[in-house]
């Protein structure tokens, strides 16, 4: 064997070329050493900072570099533990104890985790294992204390199942959760007593568990999406019924259940975009098309009608809105619906029922300030309603413009002006009754001020309520862009 250096050649017998091979072998391996050193000690600076997946990458490294350090994967086990990821601290930890059978802290690790998933059989065997060798080891003598305890509520819970009180059963079975809150079966099982029991709600939050807990569970995102859908939670629903899919695209029951909510879905955020950007008209038409497409879920049938009344009643449809709102309470009282409804009670005048509707929303929240604010404009307009009515006046709707309102001003004031009556005494005073009101009405209802005063049921013109007095009409005897030329008379 031959090596070249500077023009000179060096011949190497078999021995020497073994000596060359292995020195280069052991300066290779003192670098891969150095480098997992530094990885280690990275981790190591990571964890103490928090930052749990930048270290977890560096243990993932140091365990490339050398597979068989029973250390390196107790480290990264402990890691993922404090990442929730059970299933990976499991394997490492398997792996420490081919590597170091006799590894105290790794067993218990171990035995802990077997009894927070459940498996009691295989936590007391290793919880048994590390007493056999230190019998007062503190930390496996109180984890396997917890074993029979747990065994036998979760029998009671069966039981309990077997003799339809799914409440005790309930409570036998979060006791067991206590102990093994990783166990996704038991929140499965605990799921299905939560649904036999009338509480969907409760049941929700257990299966959602049981998907953190097994991110594979397939079945368990599909009834996820079905009991979301059915309590009125479309965009969750379509959340999870994805989740499902992108495990298994060709889900027999997944595929089919996102084609049927995807457009329900569609419909109802639409609506709510709409009323948000109080673009009724859209928000109608989307809801509508809701109930066109779901018969049969009464929560997404009760969201679209919630969000029909909100529509109806802000665009002044009070017709409709009285009819949709009573159907969206007949399934759900809510303090919303009836204020919506209570709204559209005071757009036709009906205050009674506007301030029962308001009193029935306070009845559901007492501290519910828009029903407060509600029932003290109802009763307001109520009295109001005996006293001039400043929109009927100027026959606009309550939601004019302050434009709609100064024309309107002028179509009524050119029409009542008292010089238009000039040979008619009789019909003179009332044009000039009429005309103090019309200008009474514009100062009112062109005042940002004055107009949230009557609006909440206040006359900022009546002396009575101690805020103002009739108008300064010296500023309307002469009409605005008209030739008509009058001046009042009172005597």
């Amino acid at each position: 064997m031959e090596f070249l250096h500077k023009n000179t050649c060096l011949k190497l017998t078999p021995y020497l070329f073994v000596l060359v091979l292995e020195l280069i072998l052991e300066v290779s391996e003192c670098a891969t050493q150095a480098e997992i050193e530094r990885h280690l000690e990275l981790g190591k600076q990571y964890l103490a900072k928090g930052q749990l997946g930048d270290a977890l990458s560096h243990y993932h490294s140091a365990v490339e570099g050398d597979p068989n350090n029973y250390l390196t994967y107790f480290k990264r086990g402990t890691v993922y533990l404090a990442l929730g990821k059970a299933k990976n601290a499991l394997s490492d930890l398997d792996r420490v104890l081919e590597l170091k059978p006799d590894f105290t802290a790794a067993r218990i690790s171990r035995g802990n985790i077997h009894l927070k998933q459940a498996n009691y059989d295989l936590a007391q065997l290793d919880f048994y294992n590390v007493i056999k060798v230190d019998p007062y080891n503190v930390d496996a003598n109180e984890l396997i204390q917890k074993i029979d305890p747990a065994k036998e509520r979760k029998r009671s819970a069966e039981y309990y199942y077997g003799h339809n009180d799914y409440p005790t059963a309930i409570h036998y079975l979060s006791e067991v959760l206590e102990v093994s809150p990783w166990a996704a079966e038991l929140y499965d099982f605990r799921a299905e007593l939560h649904m036999l029991n009338g509480d969907e709600m409760s049941a929700i939050t257990d299966i959602k568990s049981t998907t953190k807990l097994q991110s594979d569970n397939v079945d368990g995102f599909f009834k996820l999406a079905k009991l979301l859908y059915k309590s009125g939670q479309a965009t969750e629903a379509l959340k999870s019924v994805r989740e499902c899919l992108k495990l298994d695209p060709e889900h027999k029951d997944c595929f089919p259940f996102y084609k049927r909510i995807k457009k329900i879905e569609k419909f109802l955020v639409e609506a709510e975009t709409a009323l948000e950007n109080k673009n009724y008209a859209d928000c109608i038409d989307s809801a509508k098309k809701v109930l066109k497409n779901e018969r049969d879920i009464t929560n997404i049938i009760y969201e679209a009608k919630r969000l029909l009344c909100s529509c109806y009643s802000n665009d002044e449809q009070s017709e409709e809105a009285i009819s949709v709102c009573t159907e969206a309470l007949a399934i759900n009282d809510d303090p919303n619906i009836y204020c919506d409804r209570a709204e559209a009670y005071l757009q036709s005048e009906m205050y009674d029922d506007a301030i029962r509707d308001y009193k029935s929303a306070l009845e559901i929240d007492s501290h519910f300030e828009r029903a407060k604010e509600g029932l003290n404009k109802a009763e307001n307009r109520q009295k109001q309603s005996e006293r001039r009515d400043y929109y009927k006046i100027l026959d606009v709707k309550r939601s004019a413009s302050k434009k709609e309102i100064t024309k309107a001003y002028r179509k009524m004031a050119q029409k009542w002006h008292p010089d238009n009556y000039q040979n008619d005494e009789k019909m003179k005073k009332i044009a000039e009754k009429k005309f103090i009101d019309i200008a009474a009405a514009k100062e009112v209802l062109t005042d940002d001020e004055k107009r949230k005063q009557y609006d909440n049921g206040e006359d900022p013109l009546d002396p009575e309520s101690g805020r103002g007095g009739m108008p300064n009409f010296h500023h309307f005897q002469s009409f605005h862009g008209s030739p008509f030329q009058f001046k009042f008379h009172f005597n």
